[in-house]
């Protein structure tokens, strides 16, 4: 089976591209802007022509789509998590119109939740800014193609590698870069937001699970850990594992803090619909995770 993992080297694909390569039979395709990619494209850029072309000679059988832009203005968002994807579907209706389209989503695209609720994946999407926004416009494009597609709403990744351009790998930088300093201060925003973590693990298995499921799947599945977890325990997780003795300043929500995160204070997935599909659930908890991330991330 050829499956072409789009975004191969960013946070999640180098993972889907990891455990798909652990997988019998399977021939995985790293597809990216890098030149060392077999397929080099940059979904932001290219014509739907053009990649149909490129699409032809690399024949998928499936083709998992995590390339996506997490920050950046309304502009750069727009052209990689709604015009890409949008590309992307009518180049394989030309190119390769049986293959299997795996595109992960977010589950930012559902907007603010009702504390205390689990969104299904018939819930009313209301994104709170650009990214959720871009996000939901690529869902559609995914979802209305016609093609044998399903997008993954995906919750908040955490784990090993996890980047700076995130909450936790940035945590995980600054906490490094204190040291054991006992004079060190630690200044975030507002941390009572309630957030839907699960460990890229995780989702790099839903993913292949998605690729290589036999038989139609449903258009959206939500990938989470199916809870919702205050932001400040990721923060007092993180900070004990490091052995931080310094001290961590919250701001008050009014005056700091990510303008998303005072808009959304609670987000969580129900992920019921992912087990019936896929027999998926998480294997990995958040203390698991987070373990992950930092003893990956220690010098040897």
């Amino acid at each position: 089976m050829r499956i072409l993992v789009l975004g191969s080297t960013g946070y999640l694909g180098a993972h889907v591209a990891e455990r798909l390569r652990a997988l019998p039979g399977a021939q995985v395709l790293g597809g990216g802007r890098s030149r060392a990619a077999d397929l080099e494209v940059d979904l932001a850029r290219v014509g739907p022509q053009h990649l149909a072309k490129a699409l032809a000679r690399v024949a998928p059988d499936a083709v998992i789509n995590c390339a996506g832009a997490t920050g950046g203005d309304a502009v750069t968002l727009a052209e990689v998590n709604a015009r890409g994807p949008a590309v992307l579907c009518a180049a394989l209706r030309e190119a390769a119109p049986a293959a299997r389209l795996v595109h992960l989503g977010s589950a930012a695209e559902y907007g603010p939740g009702a504390p205390g609720t689990r969104d299904t994946e018939s819930a009313a999407t209301s994104p709170a800014g650009p990214y959720g926004a871009t996000k939901l416009a690529g869902t559609v494009a995914v979802t209305g193609s016609g093609l044998d597609a399903v997008v993954l709403r995906v919750g908040n990744p955490v784990g090993p590698g996890a980047p700076p351009t995130g909450l936790p790998g940035r945590i995980a930088a600054r906490l490094r870069e204190a040291g054991d300093d006992p004079e060190a201060v630690l200044r975030l925003g507002d941390l009572s937001a309630h957030r839907d973590f699960v460990d890229v693990r995780d989702v790099a298995r839903a993913a292949v699970l998605a690729a290589t499921a036999p038989g139609p799947l449903p258009r959206v599945l939500n990938i989470g850990g199916g809870r919702a977890l205050p932001v400040r325990d990721l923060v007092r997780n993180l900070t004990a594992l490091a052995g931080f003795r310094g001290r961590v300043e919250e701001a008050a929500a009014s005056t700091a803090g990510s303008p998303r995160s005072a808009q959304v204070s609670w987000q969580c997935s129900d992920i019921t619909a992912a087990e019936e599909a896929l027999g998926w659930r998480p294997a990995h908890t958040l203390d698991e995770a987070l373990t992950a991330l930092w003893e990956g991330g220690r010098t040897p």
